[in-house]
């Protein structure tokens, strides 16, 4: 089945769903999504963790699950999950345009891994 494209240009594969998910992080640690979904994604950079490692990168806080069935699907529980599980080069592309791209070439690696590019 072939990508498809909403009016606000998210594609999705309904083989990768967390393309989706982690396009949808981007553009909320971007404030380019709805401002409602920017408290849903907690980062790391919070004042009792400036001696830690993870200060100086990229990765979102995964609050715990209450409900094995629904709760790791919850955004919340997805978004930060499927942000953390990407690549440091992808999560620290600027644009989303940069993002976009160097996500999808991260997921055809995962899918493909014999095929060289």
């Amino acid at each position: 089945m072939a990508a498809d494209v909403s009016e606000h240009g998210t594609w999705y594969n309904p083989k990768h769903p967390e393309g989706t998910v982690a396009l949808l992080t981007f553009r909320v640690l971007h404030r380019s999504a709805p401002p409602y979904l920017g408290p849903l994604v907690p980062v790391h950079s919070l004042p009792h963790r400036q001696s830690l490692r993870s200060t100086g990168t990229n990765r979102l806080l995964v609050p715990p699950v209450k409900r094995s069935t629904i709760g790791s699907r919850a955004y919340p529980v997805a978004g930060p999950k499927t942000w953390n599980a990407l690549p440091e080069d992808v999560t620290s592309s600027q644009s989303e345009y940069t993002f976009r791209h160097q996500l999808k070439t991260w997921l055809f690696k995962k899918s493909f891994p014999d095929i060289i590019i």
